[in-house]
Order: structure tokens, then sequence, then C-alpha cells
């Protein structure tokens, strides 16, 4: 637990001051974010899998946009339309 005693003829605006420099030297937010946001760890072909799923995906909307099937207004938004054409994947 961090404390700081008001010093003689201190402000409160300083008194404040000082308690957030010592919780940011503490690291205490840093832990509770990091204990806020945790997820479990997942394995390395679970990461993989998602990252080239990302990369594929990605692929597709630019091979979309290229071609002229979807305007970059249309990539933005998240309609149904959109998700089955990335579902059909790429010509070979």
């Amino acid at each position: 637990m961090i404390e700081v005693k008001k010093k003689e003829h201190e402000s409160v605006e300083s008194l404040v001051r000082r308690f957030n420099k010592r919780v940011q030297q503490s690291g205490v937010l840093i832990r509770a974010k990091k204990r806020r946001f945790f997820e479990k760890p997942r394995s390395r072909s679970k990461e993989r899998a998602a990252a080239m799923r990302g990369k594929l995906i990605g692929e597709r909307k630019e091979y979309l946009r290229r071609t002229g099937q979807l305007t970059d207004e249309e990539l933005k938004s998240r309609s149904t339309r959109i998700r089955n054409l990335l579902k059909r994947g790429l010509p070979k």
C-alpha cells in the first residue's frame, strides 16, 4: 500500500502529484492492468493458426479491393456480403 503524508504548507495539488508519482514508480497500475486484461496462454500452434487466418483474410480483402469487387468504405463495414465474399477465397 502506498502512503503519502502531507508536508507542512503543502498544497493538495502537489500532494496528489507526489502520490501519482509514487504509484507510477511502484508499478501498481501496470500490475492491475495486466490482471484486468489477463488472457490464458494459448499454444504455439493456435497462435500460428490465428496469425495465418488474419493474413489470409487481409490478402482476400486486398484482392477484392484491387479487382473492384469492394470499395474502401465497404471493407470498413462488417456486412454479411463482405463476409460471404471473404469466405469464398481467392481464385487459383
